[in-house]
């Protein structure tokens, strides 16, 4: 799988380690930075990895910040993005599996990093079940 990666300063650390943890399971990570700790605006590395998702460049995104917030309202700007804000192993699979979030959005400043990557990994391996939810996930892309 190719999967765009990108944060702010205060979602800097937790996106290396996920970088190296996508890495190790054979995965293609696009990084768009930021590339250091330091101060940064993170529209201007959140989106472009929002869109590389929107446009087919990647198959799936993951955001980082302080709280994932602002990053989820960002990648959310991005016609044909659906980024869940994940804290909890249940929050990153009904994500996936009621949403089909393709993009996830992780706050540095909320979880453990051993949370963190087993959030990833639940969002990787669940697929979307679509049945009764495939409806609303049109409504979301203004097919329903």
């Amino acid at each position: 799988m190719k999967i765009s990666i990108g944060s702010d300063h205060a979602g800097f650390a937790y996106k290396e380690k996920i970088k190296t943890f996508l890495q190790s399971l054979g995965h293609e990570v696009l990084d768009f930075g930021t590339y250091s700790a330091d101060p940064v605006d993170y529209p201007t590395y959140v989106r472009p990895a929002a869109e590389a998702v929107a446009r087919g460049e990647a198959d799936r995104g993951i955001v980082l910040g302080g709280s994932g917030n602002g990053e989820a309202i960002v990648a959310n700007k991005v016609r044909g993005v659906r980024c869940s804000l994940c804290w909890s192993h249940d929050t990153a699979r009904w994500a996936r599996e009621h949403n089909d979030a393709n993009v996830l959005a992780i706050g540095e400043r909320t979880i453990s990093p051993e949370l963190t990557i087993e959030i990833v990994k639940i969002w990787l391996e669940t697929e979307f079940t679509a049945g009764r939810h495939l409806a609303r996930v049109q409504a979301i892309e203004g097919k329903g």
